[in-house]
């Protein structure tokens, strides 16, 4: 990605002020290569051709207060997508068999797409130290992310939209409460959400997915739709400080050629997640920190049984997205000491030493499933971890 951002602040006047800019972006998709190494290897040499695209927006907003206890913020965004060539557009049939494709030139624009995304907040005081607060907004998505959920392949993919991809709508509300202790250097809120998409994507069953050029024939589109509470507690003062933090939240997807059209929960729906920072100043110069998380594990699709065909097997699996990896936890500690204060010394700096996953917890990366050895036409899982225990010591330091 190549960026190019303006942003510019106008105070209007003691109760509004403006804010408006720009910003472009020119994308370039690497999709993969594979080759044989060595000089004798009979492996062809295969590459995706690269997608090159330019994203651009206007935007414009406005703060404003009305009295001493309703702020108000709204504006409009107008985003620009163009896919830019050299590219190939693939025309698919209603199986989405690929029938043809059109070549376009280096440098030629051949898809436009233009939206517009509004948004409003309001902040209303109750008193001196809580407030509600509401808020909508649209966003619209030109860039994917689209996720395999089968155990065994956790691969993400990101890729334009274009004629066949058109881009993801999003509407998004929110409502939530806040409030400050000031005795006890505490702050609350409670904020609760709902969100709905357009054009949402996913993989269609067993999608090939690796050095495809027509992967745009792998995906289907339908809606989603999300929502959630969150809370959180956070101590700013004092010689011990953090957060705690725990939001529940539901994703669904409905695509009419997936699962039946029957709605299922996204690759990334985690229903419970939770997070605890502490930090300690034990003296001037020594402060300890500690970091726990923890979050439902990820939806994934699992094979149920497996048949025969000829001498081959093939695998069964679940609906899509019943299953789930092991909940997700881990412990990170650290601490920090700071160097000696010198009248003369024009830097500042410090040592940190840390252990992320303090307590060796063997999160599940992917699992698979493989024939047994030692009982026949039996399948058993194996999951696969990346990190156990990881200690770092770093030195950082500041003019």
């Amino acid at each position: 990605d190549y960026s190019l951002k303006s942003d510019f602040t106008w105070f209007a006047s003691a109760n509004n002020t403006l804010k408006f800019g720009f910003q472009s972006t020119y994308h370039s998709f690497s999709p993969g290569t594979a080759e044989g190494i060595g000089n004798e290897t009979a492996f062809n040499k295969i590459e995706v051709a690269k997608a090159f695209a330019l994203e651009s927006g206007l935007y414009v907003s406005n703060e404003q207060k009305i009295g001493s206890r309703l702020t108000l913020k709204y504006g409009l965004r107008l985003s620009l997508f163009n896919n830019i060539g050299k590219g190939t557009v693939y025309e698919f049939d209603n199986n989405y068999d690929k029938v043809d494709s059109v070549v376009y030139p280096s440098g030629e624009v051949f898809q436009n797409f233009i939206n517009l995304e509004p948004r409003f907040s309001m902040a209303y005081k109750l008193d001196e130290f809580s407030s509600v607060k509401a808020a909508y907004t649209r966003n619209v998505q030109y860039v994917h992310l689209a996720q395999n959920s089968t155990a065994g392949t956790p691969l993400d993919i990101w890729f334009p939209s274009s004629p066949n991809v058109k881009p993801q709508l999003g509407d998004q509300f929110s409502l939530g409460y806040f409030r400050y202790f000031p005795k006890k250097k505490l702050e609350t809120s409670m904020e609760g959400f709902y969100k709905l998409n357009h054009n949402a994507i996913d993989f269609k069953d067993h999608a090939e997915l690796l050095l495809n050029e027509v992967l745009e024939g792998e995906l289907r589109f339908g809606e989603a739709w999300s929502y959630g509470l969150e809370f959180l507690v956070r101590l700013n003062e004092g010689r011990l400080n953090g957060w705690v933090s725990y939001t529940w939240s539901r994703t669904f997807r409905k695509i009419p050629e997936i699962n039946n059209g029957n709605p299922y929960p996204a690759s990334y729906d985690r229903p419970h997640d939770i997070s605890i920072v502490a930090n300690y100043q034990l003296s001037k110069r020594i402060s300890l920190g500690a970091n726990w998380v923890y979050s439902t594990g990820s939806a994934v699709t699992f094979p149920t049984g497996r048949f025969t065909i000829g001498n081959s097997i093939a695998p069964v699996y679940s609906d899509r997205n019943a299953y789930r990896l092991p909940d997700y936890h881990r412990l990170d500690l650290s601490i920090t000491l700071k160097n000696k204060d010198k009248p003369n010394r024009k830097w500042t700096g410090e040592w940190n030493l840390s252990i992320y996953n303090a307590y060796f917890r063997k999160n599940a990366w992917v699992i698979n499933f493989v024939s047994d050895t030692e009982q026949s036409n039996t399948t058993k899982a194996e999951m696969t971890y990346l990190f156990g225990i990881v200690p770092a010591i770093t030195y950082n330091f500041k003019f």
